[in-house]
């Protein structure tokens, strides 16, 4: 086999590496699949070393598109680019070991699987990494916790001496007292000016729990007031009903933990990943179905892994870059 010969075998199998890596993470691969992996990973050692290889990417492609934005600004996708045609999975980042600054930028502007942060939340004024949490003083008397993977912006209403935060992606809780401040997220909105109140915007769903005081939730012409210990939420379904919450279950995180009670499996793994270097994958509906009341701290959370073998009997494959896929 002559030099080119290995280089373009290293290369294909870099390809397909990254093929087999976007298949086990996008949560659409059944026991067939994972049983292929696993069958490609074991042919060789540089199978195995490309798999490796492939998560090691899927962590560092986030920080290049950022990088991209710092040195030159804002992409050409975000300057007039008509909207990114819709590719197949597999063909999309087929060859993303070479890929371009410009093909980066693209890609940070409609991240494939929700893999790394859009092109808005790199540009966000603030911004948190998967289980960091920061803290925001806007001034004495008004205060922003901002939850893991969360990129808001904050603008000044200096005639109105209001403040107004765009909520991009992600979950804050938001203290104010005698002073207004109003939050953006996706197609609505909501504001208060002596309450302390919750705000997670997950995809195109937004929803408000207030803890304290009193908030004004608006949704493209429909309002709400909510008190302390209700939620509402908005999105394509409009604007919701009001409910009653346990705050305590919304805000845990702030203390620095999960607190679930009676929930399916599914939507625990689903909370932990957001915390969670890496990805636990489910792979059997029927024990994502099992009711779970659990607490977490999320300085703690291979404890879910734990939990996972010893208390529900689940099997759970560790891969490379994180991932376990529990069955």
């Amino acid at each position: 086999m002559t030099i080119k010969d290995s280089q373009d075998e290293r290369e294909r199998l870099r390809q397909e590496a990254w093929d087999w890596f976007l298949l086990v993470i996008s949560g659409e691969a059944t026991k067939t699949d994972l049983a292929d992996v696993e069958r490609w990973r074991a042919q060789s050692s540089l199978h195995a070393e490309a798999f490796v290889e492939a998560s090691k990417r899927w962590r560092a492609i986030g920080s290049a598109g950022a990088n991209v934005i710092r040195q030159c600004g804002r992409p050409p996708s975000a300057q007039g680019l008509g909207r990114p045609a819709l590719i197949g999975r597999r063909a999309l980042l087929g060859g993303a070991l070479a890929v371009s600054a410009a093909s980066i930028a693209v890609l940070v502007q409609r991240p494939p699987l929700g893999l790394w942060p859009s092109l808005s939340e790199f540009a966000a004024d603030y911004r948190t990494e998967t289980g960091q949490r920061q803290q925001i003083a806007l001034a004495d008397n008004v205060s922003i916790d901002m939850n893991t993977q969360t990129s808001l912006n904050i603008r000044k209403v200096a005639d109105r001496q209001v403040d107004r935060v765009e909520l991009i992606a992600g979950e804050a809780a938001i203290t104010t007292r005698s002073r207004r401040v109003e939050v953006v997220a996706a197609n609505g909105g909501m504001w208060a000016d002596n309450a302390q109140f919750n705000v997670r915007h997950d995809r195109a769903e937004v929803c408000v729990t207030c803890l304290a005081g009193r908030v004004h939730v608006d949704r493209q012409g429909l309002s709400a007031m909510i008190g302390q210990g209700e939620q509402t939420t908005y999105g394509a379904h409009g604007l919701g009903q009001t409910t009653a919450v346990d705050p305590a279950v919304v805000t845990g995180w702030r203390e620095g933990s999960l607190l679930f009670r009676d929930q399916p499996l599914a939507r625990v793994i689903e909370e932990v990943n957001r915390y969670r270097p890496g990805k636990i994958v489910l792979m059997n509906e029927a024990l994502g179905r099992r009711r779970v009341t659990a607490q977490f701290k999320l300085d703690q959370l291979d404890i879910v892994i734990t939990q996972l073998r010893e208390s529900l009997g689940a099997q759970v494959t560790a891969l490379p870059g994180g991932i376990m896929l529990v069955s």
